[in-house]
């Protein structure tokens, strides 16, 4: 499913009608219909809202992540530890996957990256946990690449060098 499919499914269990969710987010319902018909994506702070509001990670919501499993040779057992210096956040990943790309302003970065141990802890399959953003499909597509070497290497960690650092400012991701 894509980003619209997820919205709206999403948005029908947690019982919102498109005005309600258009409310909730400060939108018109129009905006709310064209993102589940695919028409168009919300900017990357609206995504960030959504993901609040509705208690689902963005990776839940924009569904059609293209995934890198971390070892082709191995993916039941073989992990990386990867730290996201600019983020805090370190995890043993057993998979790293890139986003679809947001819609946001100038300063806003395009691409998020996303890991996870393997773990099923939902019904809606492994939990994942938001690592860095990317200015660009280039950087972001380098880590992927970083990050398997590393691991095809027998690394053991691997640090996220790419990522851009970035800040909240209301409402909206910009980098920092």
């Amino acid at each position: 499913m894509g980003f619209g499919e997820n919205l709206q499914t999403i948005r029908k269990k947690n019982h919102l009608s498109q005005e309600g969710l258009a409310e909730m987010l400060g939108v018109s319902r129009q905006a709310v219909s064209k993102w589940e018909l695919g028409e168009g994506y919300p900017e990357v702070d609206k995504l960030l809202l959504l993901s609040k509001k509705l208690d689902v990670s963005l990776d839940s919501l924009l569904g059609e992540e293209n995934e890198t499993t971390v070892s082709e040779e191995d993916k039941s057992s073989s992990t990386i530890r990867i730290i996201s210096p600019h983020e805090g956040v370190i995890i043993h990943a057993a998979k790293v996957m890139r986003s679809q790309q947001y819609k946001g302003g100038k300063n806003s970065p395009k691409f998020a990256l996303f890991a996870s141990d393997g773990k099923e802890l939902s019904p809606w399959g492994t939990q994942n946990t938001f690592l860095a953003w990317y200015r660009n499909l280039e950087d972001v597509t380098r880590e992927l690449s970083e990050i398997q070497a590393a691991l095809d290497a027998g690394a053991a960690s691997y640090a996220l060098q790419y990522s851009v650092k970035c800040k909240q400012n209301l409402f909206r991701t910009i980098e920092d």
